[in-house]
């Protein structure tokens, strides 16, 4: 038989768990790349892959590679086949086709159509007849992959993806695919587990994915055995011989280990849902072999027989339960029940916030980075015992501040270091107070992690009275919690003393490591707005409802610029967040500005900015996603023309308002021409990004004067930090 190129695709982060998967099916030849692993085969090896690959997602056969240049390079290296080897005209196929970093060909519809033209031209040239498109099981499936300007041309022999075992109910969406849940469970050793009969239940067992997953591992029972289609199957070069081999050998192996399954049970408190997991379980004819009931997380004991084993589950992460106070119940609860029947037991469980898995009270070994779909989470892996159990102190985010700011009052806090905060503190006050006195400024940053120990930023701000705003880094996972909350809760009882405020002047947020535009998001409803004033600009500030304030203080600077040369201008700020800059145009005596921003809470906070000061300039307000927006708008024939244009983008989006997923790195060029096609003539953009590792493409921007002013638009306050953001002023070339 001869050897083909092979390629096997999965979830990303577990590349790894296929390698070792493969090498236990006798494959050699192995390389693992990101999300798949290439590997070398004849047909028997393909088949099997696709038979007892628990983890994979695809298995495609490379058919061949080539250079895309243009969009008739792809057209030639299709042609360049010779189709009638695979199929016949009367069959049927389908085209998937993907592409990354590719100048040629970015809508993958488009290339899929190139893909099918080039097979249908062909094959009619040749038979006068075309074979027809099947998108559902196609004779073939023909998978394309451009990255950059290679190719690689392959047929997949899976068909549809792997994780479909086919023992669930099609129109059932489940909560996790199966691969995941064979990943999560060779990951806490099941398959030791099971050789030495221990016992294994999941406790929210659902449509039962985990169960079944469980019992096809222990039984020797291939992933494949129930699937009636494969990619193969119509393929003119399938070997039937061979793949019936591999199919009885499977059904031998699964009917001996069958006879020696150890203890499988599922619980869950939803009598559907049992239900939907006993057909499911019916139909991989596993009845009477995986015991499923309804009972309760508090009722979810082993019997006295059953030998300790595994208990694994895919708890809720909070989108199910409807509130997080219930989820975080959910999860004290559980970890109560463990405690209590599972002594002695391993336990394991997927979660999307590790602050939950904290509230079990039970330590977990180094958790694992898995994905469900595009949601990164971790596993847990736990050993119950009672060295390992601990009561916790804080449970999530909200409680470490609530609990924090209690310490203060309440208990003795640990004071090693504290008092070196407290001088740094008062050395920084002493220093920024008189400075800001100097410059007019009511709100700046007079801490920034300045003491790695103590690495909060506290920002001051003054109106009615004085208010300040805490930021916790959060800590690396090197570092105790513990100790990081006694870090915490020592430094928040110097503040007060040091700063002269009281405690309800005081606000504390944990600033986590951003994804999207997480700081955006609502933290609380308490809907508490402060005036400030900034350069004869009164904004509003809110320190509860959101991770931040509604003012970004080390863009001070730029706001103050643009107030300095507003006047009598026409005024653009896009995603303007809550208008500050838009404020300090219009007080600068702008005689029209724009404002646009996707939220309408944001669009509202800015008009509420404005209502606070007296000007006389027009003002416009637009609810849009700003990418858009400036791409329609840039278009136009007739498009407005600015005289100043502030453009702050987020580092990063895929916001459901939004059209597509913006990088700033990647997408920064077509947004910056995109905005100078606003300009008018002299007319000035001031970019801005916060994004640390940002470089402007100064190469794709040579028709633009761009000159770099962020060292000017660095406050004194910030001074210590200089990559607290970047910015530059473009104008067109004249």
């Amino acid at each position: 038989m001869p050897i083909y190129k092979l390629f096997a695709t999965t979830p990303k982060a577990m590349e790894t768990l296929l390698t070792e998967e493969l090498q236990s099916l006798g494959i050699t030849h192995i390389k693992a790349t990101m999300a798949g692993v290439a590997f070398e085969g004849d047909l028997e090896t393909a088949y099997r892959a696709c038979l007892w690959s628990r983890t994979a997602n695809r298995i495609l056969l490379v058919l061949s590679s080539f250079e895309v240049k243009s969009q008739e390079d792809l057209y030639k290296g299709i042609l360049a086949i010779d189709w009638f080897e695979h199929i016949n005209p009367g069959d049927s196929f389908a085209v998937s086709f993907s592409a990354k970093n590719s100048e040629v060909i970015n809508n993958t519809h488009f290339g899929a159509l190139k893909v099918k033209d080039a097979i249908v031209d062909q094959m009619r040239e040749k038979f006068q007849q075309r074979p027809s498109i099947d998108t559902a099981q196609p004779s073939i499936r023909i998978n394309v992959y451009l990255q950059g300007e290679l190719a690689q041309l392959s047929l997949d022999l899976s068909g549809e993806s792997l994780h479909r075992r086919g023992y669930r109910d099609v129109n059932i969406k489940a909560p996790m695919k199966e691969n995941l849940a064979a990943a999560m469970l060779l990951r806490c050793g099941w398959p030791q587990i099971a050789k030495q009969q221990g016992a294994l239940i999941d406790p929210m067992c659902g449509s039962g994915t985990l169960l079944l997953e469980a019992a096809m591992i222990a039984a020797d029972y291939a992933p494949g055995l129930l699937r009636d289609y494969f990619g193969f199957i119509g393929w003119k070069k399938h070997d039937a011989q061979c793949w019936n081999k591999l199919r009885i050998e499977a059904q031998q192996r699964k009917k001996l280990g069958i006879e020696s399954l150890p203890i499988i049970v599922g619980f869950d408190q939803n009598r559907q849902t049992v239900n939907t997991a006993l057909a499911h379980i019916a139909n991989a004819g596993l009845q009477h072999k995986v015991h499923v009931e309804r009972r309760d997380i508090e009722d979810a004991s082993p019997a006295s027989s059953w030998k300790p084993g595994l208990l694994i589950c895919n708890p809720p992460y909070g989108e199910r339960l409807g509130t997080e106070q219930e989820t975080s119940d959910l999860y004290k609860r559980f970890g109560e029940s463990l405690k209590a029947h599972f002594v002695g037991w391993k336990a394991a469980m997927i979660i999307s916030n590790p602050e939950l898995g904290f509230r079990l009270g039970i330590r977990s070994q180094k958790p694992i980075t898995l994905f469900n779909g595009a949601l990164e989470c971790k596993l847990l892996r736990l050993n119950i015992e009672e060295s390992s159990f601990f009561i916790p102190k804080a449970k999530t985010q909200e409680d470490r501040v609530i609990q924090a700011m209690d310490t203060v009052n309440t208990e003795i806090v640990e004071s090693d270091g504290a008092d070196m905060f407290a001088n740094r503190l008062a050395k920084n006050l002493k220093k920024y107070a008189r400075w800001a006195k100097q410059q007019s400024i009511s709100c700046y940053r007079v801490y920034d992690a300045d003491l790695p120990e103590y690495a909060v930023a506290i920002d001051i701000y003054q109106g009615e009275q004085t208010w300040v705003n805490i930021q916790e880094y959060e800590p690396p996972k090197s570092i105790d919690q513990h100790k990081a909350d006694q870090r915490l809760a020592a430094l928040l009882a110097e503040i007060p003393k040091v700063l002269n405020v009281t405690r309800e002047q005081i606000f504390l947020k944990i600033r986590k490591k951003q994804r999207s535009t997480d700081q955006y998001e609502k933290q609380a409803e308490v809907g508490q707005f402060h005036t400030i004033e900034e350069g004869g600009c009164k904004l509003l500030v809110n320190f509860e409802d959101y991770l931040d304030t509604g003012l970004f203080l080390d863009h001070r600077p730029i706001r103050m610029l643009i107030q300095k040369q507003a006047k009598d201008k026409r005024f653009l700020n896009l995603f303007a967040y809550t208008g500050s800059a838009t404020v300090h145009a219009a007080m600068g005596g702008a005689k029209a500005t724009t404002t646009v921003d996707m939220s309408n809470t944001y669009i509202n906070w800015a008009k509420n900015n404005m209502a606070l000061n007296k000007n006389n300039g027009e003002h416009e307000y637009i609810q849009a996603d700003c990418l858009e927006w400036l791409a329609l708008t840039a278009k136009q024939e007739n498009k407005p023309q600015y005289d100043l244009i502030f453009l702050d983008p987020p580092t990063f989006s895929n916001s459901k308002r939004m059209t597509d997923v913006f990088d700033i790195q990647n997408d920064h060029v077509s947004l910056i021409n995109n905005a100078a096609a606003l300009l008018a003539p002299k007319g000035i953009l001031y970019f801005s990004t916060n994004f640390r590792r940002f470089k402007i493409d100064l190469k794709a921007l040579a028709d633009l004067k761009i000159v770099d002013i962020t060292k000017q638009t660095i406050p004194e306050d910030f001074a210590r930090n200089q990559r607290i953001h970047y910015c530059w002023s473009i104008q067109n070339a004249e």
